[in-house]
C-alpha cells in the first residue's frame, strides 16, 4: 500500500465508506448537507471546490410540523414509520429509528458548522458526485484516520483523499435503523458529525466497538504463529480475497478474523467471512460475554 509509508503505522481496521442513504419512503434514496440550524449548505461546499450534486426534495410536506410537536407524538410516529418500513420493505432497520428527527423527517449526511472538521472531508464520499467505478474506504491505523479512494477498487491501490488524528473523533456510533444495518455516525471533537455506509453491519458494529474499548483491533503482526497459520488456511480457501482481513480481540480472548469481500447481490456491500480462534489459532465458537457477531 503505498499511502502507507511509516514502518511503524499498522491498519487496525478498514471499511468501505460512502455518504449514507435516506430509507423510509419520504427520504428514501436521498441525503442532505446541513449546518446546526439545518440550512442545507451544499452551495458553500460547492463553493469551497466540490463538484455540483443534485438537488433532494423530500416526497411529504409533514417533515417540518412534526418537528415541532411534542416528545409524545414523535415517539408514535416512530412507531408508525416502523410498521410502515415493514409493510413496504424498506431497507432492513432494526425495529424504529434511532433518530427519527435525522432519519424520517430529513436525512442530513453532514452536520457541520463553518471551519468545522466535517466540512473537511472529501466530496468523493458522495456517490452522486464521483466517477462511476470509484470506490472509497475508510482505514484507521494505530495513528491516523484515512479516506482512500480508487478508480480500481482497490483499496491497497488507493491515493489518500483525506486524513484526520485519531483524537479528531469524539465519538463513533452505529446507527442501526439504516440499509443493511452498516451506517456509522462520525462525530468529532467540534461536535461536527458525518453519517457514512460501511458497507456492512459487520464493519459499522466493530468500529462502534473499538471506539467504545469494547473491543481491541490487532494488526496482523501481533497474531501468535499458531494464529497466523490459521488465518493463512482460511484466506487460501476463499474464492475472492481483494481487502486484507481484521483482528479483533473480544473481551473473553477469542481472536475475530474477518474478510469482507464485494457482494455479487448488490452494488456497494460486502459479503463477510467470519473466523473465531482461540491464541494458538484453533477454531472455537462464540463465548459468553462477548458481542454477537452476525
Amino acid at each position: 500500500m503505498n499511502w502507507l509509508t511509516d514502518p511503524e503505522e499498522d491498519i487496525l481496521i478498514h471499511s468501505a465508506a460512502t455518504f449514507a442513504t435516506g430509507m423510509v419512503p419520504a427520504v428514501s434514496g436521498q441525503r442532505w448537507f446541513r449546518d446546526t440550524e439545518r440550512n442545507d449548505i451544499q452551495g458553500e461546499l460547492v463553493g469551497a471546490g466540490w463538484p455540483t450534486g443534485p438537488t433532494h426534495t423530500p416526497r411529504t410536506t409533514g417533515h417540518k410540523a412534526s418537528r415541532r410537536v411534542g416528545s409524545a407524538l414523535t415517539s408514535a410516529l416512530s412507531m408508525v414509520t416502523s410498521l410502515l418500513l415493514n409493510e413496504n420493505n424498506v431497507g432492513s432497520g432494526d425495529g424504529p429509528p434511532d433518530d427519527p428527527e435525522n432519519e424520517v423527517d430529513d436525512f442530513p449526511v453532514m452536520w457541520a458548522a463553518p471551519g468545522t472538521l466535517a466540512r473537511t472531508l472529501p466530496w468523493q464520499l458522495d456517490p452522486a458526485r464521483r466517477p462511476e467505478g470509484y470506490t472509497t474506504d475508510l482505514v484507521v491505523t494505530n495513528h491516523r484516520l484515512l479516506f482512500v479512494g480508487s478508480e480500481l477498487g482497490l483499496m491497497e491501490h488507493g491515493d489518500v483523499l483525506g486524513e484526520l488524528p485519531l483524537d479528531a473523533i469524539a465519538e463513533v456510533r452505529h446507527m442501526g435503523f439504516s440499509n443493511l444495518g452498516a451506517d456509522i455516525r462520525l462525530t468529532f471533537a467540534d461536535r461536527s458529525w458525518v453519517r457514512l455506509f460501511t458497507g456492512a453491519r459487520n464493519s459499522a458494529e466493530r468500529l462502534d466497538q473499538m471506539h467504545a474499548g469494547i473491543v481491541r483491533m490487532l494488526p496482523a503482526n501481533a497474531l501468535t504463529a499458531g494464529q497466523q497459520r490459521e488465518a493463512a488456511r482460511f484466506c487460501a480457501g476463499m474464492p475472492e480475497r481483494p481487502y486484507p482481513p481484521t483482528y479483533t480481540m473480544l473481551p473473553s480472548g477469542t481472536l475475530l478474523m474477518e474478510v469482507r469481500s464485494p457482494s455479487k447481490c448488490a452494488a456497494g456491500c460486502f459479503d463477510v467471512a467470519v473466523n473465531l480462534m482461540d491464541e494458538t489459532g484453533v477454531r472455537v465458537g462464540p463465548r459468553p460475554g462477548d458481542p454477537s457477531v452476525p
